[in-house]
């Protein structure tokens, strides 16, 4: 006959199996590391080109490409050469983007090279030329958003390139920075060396009123003191998506002059998107954009006596010194761009009017697109520049594939940031 179990053997195997658990290989998995702080380093717009750069090592400067998928220079000798083979993940993640003028990815790539070979692109000669992967690493501070606070090594992977690739770019220069979506852009790069958060803030500087401000890791920022917290204000819309691109678009449903709605042709915006590059100086329009927009501009600034000949690449100018000027630029139709989600994205004259010619002439900063016929879905309808991003707070959430925005008051510029405070 069975013998019959005592009744609390039941708790037995509850107390079994309740160490079972404890011990299991996943209860024993380390918790998740906590979030370093930022990565805070300055902008600098160079005055010849119209170019932001970052410091990356002492005496190597980057400029920074919201569009580039990768970061490169004309390497130094203390780069050390990374063994990728042609198959490697890294390999494939550097060879994922690659510029029209670059040599198009074909089936044969490794039985011609077995050591993997990426193609850096400078974005503003458009010309691309073969280099090869290496270890580096980039100094930098952490943030606690007021100050620097320590210095910090980031560990990447960077791409070697020729010295003829610097062409165009700022004459201290060497090389570019990609700040696009993809995994060896240095966003990404960042938050895998130092367990940041998976975003960045740009705070582009103005010529004339000293160095901007990026933070790799998110927020928080402040400029001046007894002010608020700038991430806190910020307002939100949508990051897009497409297909073999990395750049940052966003969805603009309409354009506003004065808060009066710009008539535009059927889906105009929706047509070919609106993407947000550094590499422009100033915003570019696509013809079914720009003529309509110019139009109503200079009907909304009613100064026919101002006006003078226009200097390129703008096709619309004024005797500045006949313009009003106050806190926030020239007295001019505000420009709003209504994006989705409701939130408006405002431009006064600091944004809208650029001086040229010794200050002597204001133009306006919206240029046509060259090349490009009205509609073509393959340009995007506005490529927003660098003129238009500055005396703005931009973050770059890709943790939830959104942009923060927000316009800094008129007593508050983007060169207030305390660089000089090391503890």
């Amino acid at each position: 006959m069975r013998a019959k179990m005592p009744k609390h053997s039941n708790l037995v195997f509850v107390l079994a199996a309740t160490l079972l658990v404890l011990v299991s290989p996943a209860s024993c998995a380390a918790p998740p590391q906590p979030r370093r702080d930022p990565v805070v380093v300055p902008v600098t717009k160079d005055p010849a080109t119209s170019l932001y750069t970052i410091p990356v090592r002492f005496y190597d400067n980057l400029v920074i490409d919201l569009a580039g998928p990768l970061v490169w220079s004309t390497c130094a000798d203390a780069h050390l050469p990374a063994s990728f083979s042609c198959q490697d993940p890294t390999c494939k993640l550097a060879n994922a983007y690659r510029a029209p003028s670059c040599p198009a990815r074909g089936g044969d790539d490794c039985s011609r090279q077995k050591v993997c070979q990426v193609y850096p692109y400078n974005p503003v000669a458009a010309q691309c030329a073969a280099g090869n992967l290496v270890h580096t690493r980039f100094i930098a501070n952490t943030t606690d958003g007021k100050n620097p606070l320590s210095q910090v090594s980031v560990k990447a992977v960077a791409a070697c390139a020729p010295k003829k690739l610097l062409a165009s770019l700022p004459s201290d220069a060497t090389g570019v920075a990609g700040l696009a979506s993809s995994g060896l852009a240095l966003p990404a790069q960042v938050v895998s060396s130092q367990n940041v958060a998976n975003k960045f803030l740009l705070c582009l500087p103005r010529l004339d009123y000293g160095q901007g401000v990026a933070i790799f890791g998110g927020g928080p920022l402040y400029l001046l003191e007894g002010q608020p917290e700038l991430t806190s204000t910020l307002e939100h819309t949508p990051l897009l998506k497409k297909k073999d691109n990395p750049s940052y678009y966003i969805s603009v449903k309409a354009i506003a002059l004065d808060y009066a709605q710009l008539p535009l042709p059927r889906r105009a915006l929706a047509t070919g998107g609106v993407v947000l590059h550094t590499r422009v100086p100033y915003t570019l329009l696509r013809p079914d954009v720009y003529s309509p927009f110019v139009r109503a501009f200079e009907k909304g600034m009613n100064r026919s006596d101002a006006k003078v000949a226009a200097v390129a690449p703008f096709g619309l100018c004024y005797r500045s010194s006949a313009l009003w000027n106050t806190r926030i630029g020239y007295y001019s139709p505000s420009v709003t761009l209504t994006l989705e989600g409701g939130k408006n994205y405002t431009m006064t004259g600091t944004n809208t009017l650029v001086n040229v010619n010794n200050r002597d002439t204001a133009c306006l900063a919206f240029v046509e697109m060259k090349g490009v016929k009205a509609g073509d879905a393959q340009s995007p309808a506005a490529i927003i520049g660098g003129f238009q991003m500055e005396h703005f707070v931009l973050q770059f959430d890709l943790e939830k594939q959104q942009l923060g925005f927000a316009r800094l008051p008129y007593y508050v510029s983007c060169s207030q940031f305390n660089f000089t405070k090391l503890h």
